[in-house]
């Protein structure tokens, strides 16, 4: 199946690379995203309840939010190419001393009692 040109071209164009959202100002996102947030939070009505104005004002805020967190997605995505075979491994080793060591601590701590 072929894919037509267009398409690519306009794939291509649209969709932001990797490099682009790296350099993203990743406090500045935030702030805009909370002020965002506090300002249509502000604005909603005092008779709707609490939970129904919180989803409201995340609502309202998509767009910051998403570029907020597809910056810091990006960020870490660096972060993970840049790490030591060494760093990765102790990584994984405190991982899965999590999955081990947890569990048996507290069958331990249930025989005791």
């Amino acid at each position: 199946m072929r894919i037509p040109a267009r398409l690519v071209l306009i794939l291509a164009l649209c969709v932001p690379s990797g490099a682009a959202m790296a350099g993203a100002d990743v406090p500045a996102l935030e702030r805009a995203w909370t002020s965002c947030v506090r300002t249509a939070f502000a604005e909603q009505p005092s008779f709707q309840g609490k939970a129904g104005s919180q989803r409201n004002a995340l609502d309202a805020c998509k767009e910051h939010e998403d570029a907020y967190v597809a910056a810091l997605m990006a960020e870490r995505g660096t972060g993970r190419r840049d790490r030591t075979i060494t760093a990765r491994a102790r990584e994984w080793a405190a991982s899965m001393a999590a999955y081990v060591v947890d569990p048996v601590s507290s069958w331990i701590a249930m025989l005791r009692r």
